[in-house]
């Protein structure tokens, strides 16, 4: 805002596992500034956040979502952009998205559950990112619930640099900053060890804090706020604070703490692709990157972009350097919840939303129109969940098909693709929750209905050996007939290889004019395999010899030989089935081990590597696909909602034989009743 300086700024993004109580904290924070006249609560459905039908629905988050309000606390005003974000895994894209443009992250820590799986991912994501963190425990007012027990598992994950800048009464129905040398007797020795830890980060951030604490003088506030916010940049410090949201307690030192150690979009460096940095002034060039978008029904095509430096305003030019196209930008905006405000400019650390752009999407760069810089691409997760999907009624496909296309440029995480070898609609995302409210909206929306089935597995076929293939094409019913004759060799491409087609043929035995035809009819049987009519892959075909006639052949006579000789030579040549194999990367509570490997065993998988991390048990596995369609919500059964995986294409792989009959033989009784 014009107003406030740069380095009164405070962007953040709020993280956790599902249920840890960020959503809540992020309604009580905006009823503290003001921007809310009530406090919000997601079960009762009055929540500023969670305001879509669908997430009154669910009682969850389900989109990322920011908020920006000033907080005039003791000190000058100081902007706050903040970001929810969702804690459930199938809704992981937007925790990427978010994170990969703010500042800092605050993560909140339910005291009753502890660091948990979801939690475990997002701090994962913010050490990705080099992103300073906070720590926020919620929830200390309920029963069996202890803050020292809670910051003691947190640092024992994540080390002694997690130090508490607040205290709980014994009570829970106040705090005390360890800072401020007020503490009451019973919290006295806990403030003191955890004001000096605090001090001693702030020195360690520069030769001349260092020593002047050594030489025992006293850091200023100023020095020791700069010092503090600088470890937290550096990852040596992650400053913890405690709050009980709905009865107002520890809010306003958690904004208090944000303002002290929480960076400023001076103070954290951004580059480009090209690892330039970036200059964060107002009077610096502009740049933002789009980090989502949305297709409002009402207002038409939003995006929401980030400013990294310079100033925006409304109702002029910039450059899209990412497409290569100028736009034209209207009105400026910012959301809370529903409530949209219209701003004359955006500066540094502003998150703001454009209307009616022609060519600007998700990712995209937008900067001053003498600017060519672009930002990497914010990279999503890939999905881990499919469905084959079909329009219920006839004449419906156009509709489901626009329809979904509009969803997944909402979400990069779920994906709508025609699969060329099954001949199937895909859809794919991070889990059934996440596709449920996908078609929720298609259906809201467009007023189309879709059923979903299991996809069918893009199997695929090749040979083990080498074969050998002939046919002899002739044909006469009056008139010019049909003849050709091919012989050709199969066998299995050699690694590194990529031609697989080979002219052996000598002495004009098929004519030169012919062989495009009986390239391209192998091109053709390359379709359609012998065992399962799949595609054929890695299989080098050599044509050496055949036949023809001056009248009777020609070029679809040529065809229709080398298909049959192809399937000839194939049959000989041992061909096997193919399945694709997946890899998934798994991370659970320990308790689950043995559950979760048994599954694995059950699903034909074979475990590559088993580990530790943050607390919970990561194991890295293999699997076909086959087995893996239902796995996210076999998962979240089996671990109660506690286990989260990852899942990435491996590489194709023989089908074990008593499985590949049963393919074959379902693939064969699906062409006869073609046939019939």
């Amino acid at each position: 805002m014009k107003d406030i300086p740069i380095t009164d700024v405070r962007n953040f993004v709020l993280l956790g596992h599902t249920g840890s109580g960020k959503t809540q904290l992020l309604d009580a924070i905006l009823f503290k500034l003001g921007v809310n006249d009530r406090l919000g609560v997601t079960a009762e459905g009055s929540s500023m956040a969670d305001y879509t039908d669908e997430e009154k629905d669910k009682k969850i988050s389900l989109w990322a979502k920011p908020f920006a309000a000033t907080y005039k606390g003791a000190g000058k005003p100081v902007r706050l952009i903040m970001l929810d974000t969702p804690g459930y895994a199938d809704f992981f894209g937007q925790v990427v998205g978010a994170s990969a443009i703010a500042d800092a992250a605050l993560i909140a820590v339910d005291a009753h559950s502890g660091v948990q799986v979801g939690t475990t991912r997002v701090w994962r994501r913010c050490e990705q990112l080099g992103m300073p963190c906070g720590i926020v425990i919620t929830g200390i007012d309920r029963e069996n619930t202890d803050f020292s027990k809670a910051l003691e598992s947190i640092q024992a994950l994540w080390g002694a640099k997690c130090v508490p800048v607040v205290l709980p009464a014994a009570d829970g129905k106040s705090v005390c900053d360890v800072l401020a040398g007020n503490a009451p007797a019973d919290l006295a020795d806990a403030a003191e060890k955890s004001k000096t830890a605090l001090i001693e980060a702030a020195a360690e951030t520069s030769d001349a804090l260092m020593e002047k604490y050594l030489g025992g003088e006293t850091l200023s506030a100023e020095e020791l706020s700069a010092g503090m916010r600088a470890a937290m940049l550096q990852r040596k410090l992650i400053p913890v604070f405690v709050t009980v949201s709905k009865a107002d307690v520890g809010v306003k030192e958690l904004l208090d703490g944000v303002v002290r150690f929480f960076p400023s979009p001076a103070e954290r460096t951004w580059k480009d692709n090209k690892d330039n940095a970036i200059e964060s002034r107002a009077d610096a060039p502009f740049c933002a990157q789009v980090w989502r978008t949305v297709n409002d029904p009402f207002i038409g095509h939003l995006v929401f972009l980030r400013v990294f430096g310079g100033t925006l305003k409304s109702d002029s030019e910039v450059y899209n350097s990412t497409k290569q196209v100028k736009e034209r930008i209207g009105a400026l905006q910012t959301f809370n919840g529903r409530k949209v405000e219209a701003l004359a400019e955006a500066s540094a650390g502003d998150i703001i939303a454009l209307a009616k752009l022609k060519g600007t999407g998700l990712n995209d760069t937008l900067c001053a129109a003498h600017q060519t810089l672009e930002f990497a691409p914010i990279k999503f997760p890939n999905p881990v969940m499919s469905y084959a999907v079909a329009a219920k009624n006839q004449g419906d496909e156009d509709k489901v098909g626009t329809g979904l296309h509009r969803i997944a440029e909402e979400d990069p995480t779920i994906k709508l693709v025609r699969n060329v070898e099954t001949h199937e609609q895909i859809l794919s995302g991070m889990g059934d929750i996440q596709l449920d409210v996908a078609l929720k909206r298609l259906k809201a929306r467009s007023n189309v209905e879709v059923a979903l089935s299991t996809p069918k597995v893009p199997y695929k076929e090749t040979i083990t050996a080498r074969g050998e293939g002939h046919y002899k094409h002739k044909k006469q019913s009056g008139g010019r007939g049909q003849y050709a004759e091919v012989y050709l060799r199969v066998e299995p491409l050699k690694a590194g290889e990529t031609e697989w087609f080979v002219d052996d043929i000598v002495g004009g035995a098929i004519p030169s004019n012919f062989i495009p035809a009986v390239k391209k009819g192998l091109d053709e049987a390359l379709l359609t395999g012998v065992l399962a009519h799949c595609p054929v892959v890695n299989t080098c075909v050599a044509v050496y010899d055949g036949t023809y006639h001056d009248v009777d052949s020609s070029e679809i006579a040529f065809k229709i030989a080398s298909r049959r000789a192809f399937s000839d030579g194939m049959m000989k040549a041992k061909p096997v089935l193919l399945e694709p194999i997946m890899k998934i990367t798994v991370m659970f509570p320990d308790q689950f081990m043995g559950d979760i490997t048994g599954d694995l065993n059950h699903k034909r998988g074979r475990i590559l590597g088993m580990g530790a991390e943050d607390g919970m048990q990561v194991i890295t596995a293999e699997a076909p696909q086959a087995e893996l369609f239902k796995y996210s919500s076999e998962l979240r059964s089996i671990t109660g909602g506690r286990g989260s995986f990852e899942m990435e294409f491996l590489r194709y792989d023989i089908v074990p034989s008593n499985i590949a009959q049963k393919v074959i033989a379902e693939a064969q009784k699906h062409k006869k009743q073609e046939e019939d």
